[in-house]
């Protein structure tokens, strides 16, 4: 099958949605297809057109940016070109541009099928409010026209406003985790690179943006310093000229600045790095406060190396715990429960650790691509049944 994957940001742009659709991508060519990318070009230093890893990525150029969305004037021509010469759409939200691919989709008879990543929560201003406004209303037009949407728990799917009026439509698929290779001397490296040795070590992998909730880990930290004062935190991930984080940025300055160097801020890492990080961690936090967090990729990758996780009590982000028993659920917003849970599982670690196998079994891309792949043939299957029939 020719696949065509669309989606606002991709590569180097860093989130889950991003790291998803690349894996995705990936998984999908390793099974035979042909894989394209539709995405923005919203670094002008960025090629128009690429083959990475066998995808082929489309850049329409950007005119200009509102908010984290962007106004491509020559997305339409894309999309109609790339629409006409590939068998199957996936097109994943949020995306201002969604209903005009999956309306495509509708005119030409091709499987178009949602993958809904997450809500869209921008900062509290009238503007951003308006923005929110118009993309809600983009997805929804955008699931109409759409024959399947694919959410990664059910869990979030029955408690998300926008996709319970769409459960009819939704297809449970589980997330592609993928975890780099680390050995034991590479984790001893990296443990010695960063002096953590003798300590406990606390990780957060994710970018430095509000919706992940980094303040209620920095509040947290005093707690847990006053029971083990050697405490490390380290954060793994864009933490520098993240896309509109900027007022965030300057909000928790203080508090960063309270924990001096027992907070450490390792960037984005490569695979190998990032499976030496979660080997060296205790725990890892994921203390988001919103639904633009539905799952937590991080969360399995940090379990498949034996570390377990305490993350918000939100629909999806708390399923990774509860499916594996790897970890401990909390109230979102909340430093007090969260330096307990984290106090708890450092006092008694091995009562949370679990076998990988089976987590990367169901977790896996190409189990993820097989799924999706599963998905689109029954839905060509399904059109090119003639009319009338059965």
């Amino acid at each position: 099958m020719r696949i065509l994957i669309a989606l606002t940001y991709y590569r180097p742009h860093v989130s889950g949605l991003t790291i998803y659709a690349e894996r995705l991508g990936r998984a999908l060519i390793r099974r035979g297809h042909q894989v394209t990318i539709l995405t923005s070009r919203f670094d002008r230093a960025l090629p128009a057109e690429e083959i990475v890893h066998g995808l082929r990525i489309v850049r329409p150029w950007v005119w200009f940016r509102i908010s984290k969305g962007v106004i491509m004037p020559t997305f339409g021509y894309w999309a109609n070109r790339l629409a006409l010469s590939h068998d199957v759409l996936s097109i994943h939200l949020p995306q201002f541009d969604a209903p005009g691919i999956a309306l495509r989709g509708r005119l030409l008879r091709k499987p178009t099928v949602l993958t809904y990543h997450s809500d869209l929560s921008l900062p509290p201003t009238l503007f951003n409010r308006i923005a929110n406004q118009v993309v809600h209303a983009a997805n929804h037009a955008a699931a109409g026209l759409a024959d399947r949407i694919v959410a990664y728990t059910r869990d979030f799917a029955e408690n998300s406003p926008f996709l319970s009026r769409y459960l009819s439509k939704v297809q449970v698929i589980p997330p592609p985790v993928e975890v780099g290779c680390a050995s034991e001397e590479e984790v001893r490296a990296f443990r010695a690179k960063h002096n953590l040795e003798g300590r406990k070590v606390i990780g957060m992998a994710a970018r430095l943006a509000a919706e992940k909730g980094v303040e209620y880990l920095l509040e947290a930290a005093p707690t847990i310093l006053e029971k083990y004062p050697g405490t490390r935190f380290l954060f793994a991930g864009q933490c520098e000229k993240v896309l509109g984080e900027e007022a965030y940025e300057r909000k928790i300055a203080p508090l960063l600045t309270a924990l001096g160097d027992r907070w450490v801020f390792l960037g984005v890492l490569p695979p190998d790095a990032m499976a030496a990080f979660f080997k060296s961690c205790d725990v890892t936090v994921l203390p988001s406060i919103n639904s633009t967090e539905t799952f937590g990729l991080v969360q399995i990758e940090s379990m498949i190396c034996g570390t377990p996780t305490v993350a918000s009590g939100l629909p999806g982000v708390r399923e990774p715990v509860r499916i594996t028993g790897m970890g401990r659920v909390i109230p979102p917003r909340d430093p007090v429960r969260l330096a307990q849970a984290v106090l708890e599982v450092l006092d008694d670690r091995p009562r949370f650790v679990q076998p990988a196998d089976k987590i990367i079994a169901m977790f896996s891309s190409d189990a993820t691509a097989a799924r999706y792949e599963a998905l689109f043939e029954e839905i060509a299957g399904q059109k090119r049944e003639p009319k009338g029939r059965g």
